[in-house]
């Protein structure tokens, strides 16, 4: 019987639906060859679509929406969709609009459990093939407004762009007392689930 090849986890070809920096280390440190390639998809209008759902539910359906997008416009393409939502105080932040908008998000937060919701997706041909999410909890330390803007002042605009207005891998580090959450998930994606997605759906070995 021919003896079978080994399978190279390098080889393996995924599209990222985004361009988010943390999304692309976290594939390429785990060895998945990848293009990123980010979905346009209308996400306020789907929040408001889903209204007041839980926002575990909410981000499952961004990265829902973000994969099949994306699987639209590369046919035959494993694409991988992932999003994010922040929740303190049972309210939903999104990304900040402005520097102004982050201090204000950061003053909300101040000495108050921000839970994370981590989503992510795959789909290939128009057709959702998987999706999943994590949770992580940050206990935020409290914050004057000194605090707030020297943070700002090293951090922005490298943060515009990151729901909870922090990199956990740069100063956002100094926001929290304690997580509780495995680190891809404080990241912006479940990525152990991804993986173990792609081992089921015969992308990576097992």
């Amino acid at each position: 019987m021919p003896r079978a090849l080994p399978h190279d986890c390098s080889r393996v070809m995924i599209v990222l639906a985004s361009q988010s920096a943390s999304r692309k280390a976290m594939l390429e440190a785990a060895g998945l060859a990848f293009t990123a390639s980010p979905a346009h998809v209308d996400e306020r209008a789907i929040e408001l679509a889903l209204g007041n759902a839980p926002a575990e539910l909410i981000a499952l359906a961004l990265a829902g929406a973000k994969a099949l997008a994306g699987s639209e416009a590369r046919p035959g393409a494993v694409v991988l969709g992932s999003d994010s939502l922040v929740e303190v105080a049972g309210r939903r932040f999104d990304k900040p609009q402005n520097r102004e908008d982050a201090a204000a998000h950061l003053r909300c937060f101040s000495g108050k459990l921000m839970r994370l919701h981590s989503a992510a997706a795959l789909a290939r041909d128009g057709e959702l093939l998987w999706q999943d999410g994590a949770m992580a909890s940050l206990q935020v330390i409290e914050m004057s407004d000194r605090f707030i803007e020297d943070y700002l002042a090293h951090e922005w605009p490298a943060v515009a762009g990151c729901v909870g207005v922090f990199r956990i891998e740069a100063r956002g580090a100094q926001l929290f007392e304690s997580i509780e959450g495995d680190q891809f998930t404080v990241l912006g994606m479940p990525l152990l689930k991804v993986l173990g997605a792609l081992r089921e759906l015969g992308e990576l070995p097992r």
